[in-house]
């Protein structure tokens, strides 16, 4: 895959720009709900000016701006966002669970 496959979406929420957490966990190789318990067991990493969850206004508007559909699929839960910090703390974090799922 070309470097342009893993380059994240930057959307501006809570006026700064942010990264979806799908899209951090896509270049490791990990599931999102993976990619999210890692952060979950981590949370002492993770203040909210590092990362923090989309009310469900936000998620709206968001899906608005980027014409995104309602049908099929989706997220069951509100994503993750991740600040410019916290997009370097989480691939701190995420180097070690794409290891943990690579060796199974």
């Amino acid at each position: 895959m070309t470097q342009e496959a893993f380059a994240p979406k930057i959307y501006v929420i809570r006026n700064g720009p942010v990264v979806l957490d799908s899209d951090l966990a896509l270049p490791y190789g990990v599931t999102t709900g993976n990619f999210n318990k890692a952060i979950s067991r981590n949370k002492h990493r993770f203040p909210l000016d590092f990362s923090f969850v989309l009310t469900q206004k936000e998620f709206a508007d968001m899906i608005f701006q980027i014409g995104t559909s309602k049908r099929r699929g989706g997220r069951r839960k509100l994503p993750r966002v991740f600040t410019e910090h916290g997009s370097i703390m989480a691939a701190k974090t995420s180097n070690r669970i794409s290891y943990r799922e690579n060796d199974d």
